[in-house]
């Protein structure tokens, strides 16, 4: 069976986003986003539920967003979920689900709304 592995996410960032370079010299930028969803219950009682996703972008487009991104900032990005997978300072071997993020879109606001990556 063939697989398909593609996320699109609109959401707010949770927290401004942190450059980084790997020894090769490629950016690389680790980021949160929080994504909403309201509803009304059967008896017309309001609520929501938020979902954090952390995310990583390489390359050029690290630098970019980096720049123009802070925290609280409405962004659109398009990726895949991978397994994160490393070992930590004292050893012990970590992972996590990630969006690996391959394009952006600024949205809204200040200095928003332009494509990017």
């Amino acid at each position: 069976m063939a697989s398909y592995n593609r996320i699109i996410l609109v959401g707010n960032l949770t927290r401004d986003p942190q450059l980084s370079y790997l020894p090769s010299q490629t950016p690389v930028c680790e980021f949160g986003i929080a994504t909403n969803e309201r509803w009304r219950d059967k008896d017309g009682n309001n609520h929501e539920d938020v979902c954090f996703i952390d995310c990583k972008l390489f390359g050029r487009g690290a630098e970019v967003f980096c720049q123009y991104m802070t925290k609280g900032r409405p962004v659109l990005v398009e990726g895949k979920l991978k397994l994160d997978q490393w070992t930590s300072q004292d050893g012990e071997k970590k992972s996590k689900h990630r969006v690996f993020v391959e394009n952006f879109t600024f949205l809204g606001g200040q200095g928003g709304g332009g494509p990017g990556g």
